[in-house]
């Protein structure tokens, strides 16, 4: 469900950031960039947890802009089938109920071949 990951990816920074707070302005950009995102391959990231390499920047032709390759760790959400999930129910019908786990929004159907048991606390 919940996986400590490496990931990498490509940033641009404008040339007004240039100076001893380069890498303040890459890792806060990287936080606002990929915190809340989700990807079919990896799932949803949650938190970054620490950035393990800034590579050198490459100049954009024309822009200014530099392009610098980050290296960093995150821990990212993702549920895979058959996996018991702790969930909040959102809304309840005739064909079934709506939960969400987090960013996960769950569809039940009544017509599941398949038992199953819910458990709600309160």
């Amino acid at each position: 469900m919940f996986f400590h990951m490496i990931l990498e990816r490509n940033m641009q920074l404008h040339p007004r950031h240039f100076g001893r707070t380069l890498r303040d302005h890459l890792v806060s950009k990287l936080m606002k960039d990929v915190e809340g995102t989700c990807s079919g391959r990896h799932g949803f990231v949650v938190a970054i947890t620490g950035v393990e390499n800034i590579g050198k920047g490459n100049i954009r032709d024309g822009t200014g802009f530099v392009s610098f390759p980050v290296k960093y760790q995150c821990v990212v959400f993702r549920p895979f089938k058959g996996e018991i999930l702790e969930a909040i129910v959102t809304m309840v019908n005739k064909m079934g109920f709506f939960a969400e786990a987090g960013p996960v929004q769950i569809f039940v159907s009544n017509h599941v071949k398949d038992s199953f048991i819910v458990i709600v606390w309160i």
